[in-house]
């Protein structure tokens, strides 16, 4: 098993970190894991990206031109990396920020509406907590009890009561996504 995900939107969203929990959580279960984040100038609010592997076996490389997995978060990062998913891939994107739908029809398309989710839930900060749930629905990279305790690995201390918060976003995202094709 091989993986190769690029996670894309505004910084501010979470982006990195859920590809830093997602890469910890794996690398527990012991598979061979990359991380590799990416943002601009101004790291809130401009584009921020990261991509993550997750194999059985060695990586040679953690740089990607085209992804098994893409977590698509605006419009700018759905205009710049729809067409690196591979033909057979998965696009799940955030209702909220996307204005032009993905058009692509060789691969699954999944939509999660996380902001909203976040938004009912009181939790915005759980925003990229909820789309990793939607991941891990449609791909089970990693155990969720997994997740939770990268979570534990990555959080300050003094932020470890907001975990049963983000185990709620986990599950919320799970529920929520939904198949577009």
């Amino acid at each position: 098993m091989k993986e190769e995900i690029i996670i894309a939107g505004f910084g501010g969203q979470g982006v990195l970190s859920m590809g830093k929990i997602l890469a910890y959580a794996a690398l527990s279960e012991g598979k061979e894991v990359t991380w590799m984040p990416s943002y601009g100038p101004e790291q809130r609010g401009g584009t921020a990206n990261a991509t993550v592997i997750i194999s059985d076996e060695k990586i040679s490389s953690p740089i990607l031109s085209t992804y098994d997995t893409a977590i698509i978060l605006n419009q700018p990062s759905l205009e710049k990396f729809e067409q690196s998913i591979k033909s057979g891939g998965t696009l799940i994107y955030d209702g909220y920020g996307i204005s032009t739908p993905p058009s692509r029809t060789d691969i699954k398309i999944y939509r999660i509406n996380a902001m909203d989710a976040a938004a009912t839930m009181k939790a915005a900060k759980a925003f990229n907590m909820i789309v990793l749930g939607g991941l891990l629905k449609i791909r089970p990279l990693t155990q969720v009890e997994n997740v939770l305790a990268a979570l534990r690995r990555t959080l300050p201390e003094r932020h470890h009561h907001l975990i049963p918060m983000n185990e709620a976003a986990l599950r919320k995202g799970m529920e929520i996504i939904s198949p577009e094709n």
